[in-house]
């Protein structure tokens, strides 16, 4: 596994320094977007609104959008020197029953790993926690973000879990709760009685991805009868085709230009030519001899 984030648990005076790795894993069959003409991947490239132009990942900058459309441009140094002291550090807020959390609260998981030297207080910490029955609800910053997180014991491991904020967490407003609904009290008999008949304990090895199995025998299908097709080779970068563009304009126009001229220019031409070589050959051989050593009488 690659480790996302590395930093410290703050636990009374103690600092535990632990490293995160994602918990999780994407297994779907991985569908990409193309030309299904000829098979070529679909590019997304970060273009500019204003200009049209295509911007480099050197050139590329953030900034806020006010409501009226302006926009306040944030440097790198400016947001780096922003206060984020849980950028390498799980600060424990406090300790809460497990039972009160909301799993609506949860975005992603982690395996917290103790680095060697502090095996001993994260194991106490993981003790503490069970027997207490509590999670530790915490702030830690994970790709200069803060968030909300919980703490908990999965087996032996203490797990991460990032949460939303409140604010980030919808109210339901739907019509019917609005509304008076009579329920007799046999239909919620049974009812309860069939959840009952359905009941038992969660196994998820039992369950399975139906959708993915089927796609991927469909997959399977065509590379058995041949069904694929062979993307064909990529187009010149435009940079490289407006170069040879503008020297074949610019060869075509030298041609044409020659094409032009008329047969007395051309002759005054080569004459000047035959001139200048020829003056150019008697300054060297005047040269020659005034350089060439006297004979002694």
């Amino acid at each position: 596994m690659r480790t996302v984030w590395k930093g410290t648990i703050g636990f009374g005076s103690s600092a535990i320094p632990v490293k995160a790795y994602s918990a999780t894993e994407d297994h779907s069959t991985g569908l990409r977007q193309l030309h299904s003409a000829d098979g070529g991947r679909i590019r997304l490239k970060r273009v500019c609104e204003v200009d049209g132009a295509e911007i480099p990942q050197g050139e590329l900058g953030k900034g806020y959008t006010l409501p009226g459309g302006d926009v306040v441009v944030l440097s790198e140094d400016e947001l780096a020197a922003l206060p984020l002291p849980t950028a390498h550090s799980i600060e424990i807020c406090g300790f809460v029953p497990s039972h009160q959390l909301d799993p609506l609260y949860f975005v992603k998981s982690y395996y917290l790993e103790p680095e060697v030297p502090a095996t001993k207080p994260y194991v106490l910490l993981s003790e503490a926690l069970q027997q207490a029955e509590r999670v530790a609800i915490v702030k830690v910053a994970i790709r200069q973000k803060e968030t909300l997180g919980a703490l908990r014991v999965r087996g032996q491991v203490i797990m991460l879990d990032t949460m939303h904020w409140p604010d980030e967490v919808r109210t339901p407003d739907f019509p019917f709760l609005h509304d008076d609904i009579d329920i007799r009290l046999p239909q919620v008999r049974a009812a309860a009685n069939l959840i009952e008949n359905l009941s038992g304990n969660f196994e998820p090895g039992q369950y399975s991805d139906s959708y993915g199995a089927a796609l991927e025998e469909l997959i399977q299908a065509k590379v058995e009868g041949r069904e694929v097709m062979r993307p064909t080779a990529a187009k010149q970068d435009a940079g490289v085709e407006k170069l040879l563009a503008a020297l074949q304009e610019s060869a075509q126009a030298r041609t044409d230009t020659d094409q032009a001229e008329s047969p007395a220019v051309k002759r005054a031409k080569a004459a000047a030519e035959k001139a200048a070589g020829t003056k150019a050959g008697a300054k060297k051989a005047a040269s020659k001899a005034r350089s060439a050593p006297k004979s002694r009488s």
